[in-house]
């Protein structure tokens, strides 16, 4: 792999995985400032040369996301102005995904719009994983690769051999990410009906299927607040479960998260490193972190060698 046409870079969002990336091949991240002014506007240079070069630009979009997006939108535009071949956005956590669509009267749709900004930007195409709502895809009209975190999950919990295990959707919108989960460790699935009475709060209503006598396990995207993870364990133990454990791609835990997370019943919380934890999340003894750098690693690779991706998916 020639170095000088293959290029990796990072924003501030997560470079210990920019960096696990790197090691994949054996790389050194590429050379660059990137820090702010005084009145907190972020300055960013390349130093060295990206002419011609196939660059991958490895940022998440997590807390402060605002200010890790326009880090992003930067970097892309300094790369597209310094003539690079190609820019590839890696965003291992795709912000704003959870406004995929107008729901309510007068509200944006905010995961287009982000979008549209990458590419006004400049980018040539999208990495993702685990996008909230698949369909995000469709609202980029330069190619996008969505990867999943599933093959790094499943194996975890294919080695933890849970007894009678049943694998819960925490949500009907989750139902086809559990129902692929629960095929691959060859478990039933149950499904959780819950109603949404605001922004960050939820409310679980049925159960549908058996947990009685038996291992859950709670597969998600996104645990931000965790409120709907800890209800939603607590209505399964409240129906017969023996122990719950939960799975998710993005460990986002905002807010009250962690607290709740550490006064739940809940067995074990695995995640990925897409999003880096937060301090309390890190030293949270239920937390379990499984790295995708590899994952995405080879996703990078066959973009670059203009091989199929689709091997990554199980």
């Amino acid at each position: 792999m020639n170095e000088e046409r293959f290029k990796i870079f990072s924003g501030t969002a997560n470079r210990p995985l920019a960096e696990n990336i790197c090691r994949s091949f054996g790389m050194p991240l590429g050379r660059q400032v990137l820090g702010k002014f005084s009145d907190g506007e972020i300055y960013f240079q390349i130093l060295e040369n990206v002419r011609g070069a196939d660059v991958f630009v490895v940022q998440p979009c997590s807390n402060p996301v605002d200010y890790h997006l326009m880090e992003l939108l930067l970097m892309i535009d300094a790369f597209k102005r310094a003539s690079a071949w190609r820019i590839t956005a890696v965003i291992p956590y795709y912000c704003y995904a959870r406004q995929d669509r107008k729901d309510k009267p007068r509200v944006p749709i905010s995961a287009k719009l982000v979008a549209d900004l990458l590419e006004t930007a400049g980018a040539s195409r999208a990495l993702t994983l685990d996008l909230h709502a698949p369909q995000i895809q469709g609202y980029f009209t330069v190619p996008v690769d969505h990867l999943y975190a599933s093959p790094v999950l499943v194996d975890y919990f294919r080695s933890k051999k849970l007894p009678n295990l049943t694998v819960v959707s925490p949500d009907a919108g989750g139902v086809e990410r559990a129902r692929f989960f629960a095929k691959k460790v060859d478990a039933p699935l149950a499904i959780v009906d819950k109603r949404r009475v605001d922004v960050d709060v939820s409310e679980v209503m049925h159960l549908i299927g058996d947990v009685r006598g038996r291992s859950a396990l709670i597969v998600d995207d996104i645990i931000d607040t965790a409120g709907t993870l800890v209800k939603t364990a607590e209505a399964l133990l409240k129906e017969g479960a023996t122990q719950v454990y939960a799975a998710c791609t993005h460990a986002v835990l905002s807010g009250p998260a962690v607290e709740r997370i550490a006064k739940s019943q809940i067995t074990e919380v695995v995640a990925t490193d897409s999003v880096p934890l937060t301090q309390g999340g890190s030293e949270l003894s239920k937390i379990k972190v499984l790295s995708i750098a590899d994952l995405l690693a080879r996703g990078i690779r066959s973009i670059h060698e203009e091989t199929s991706i689709s091997e990554l998916f199980i």
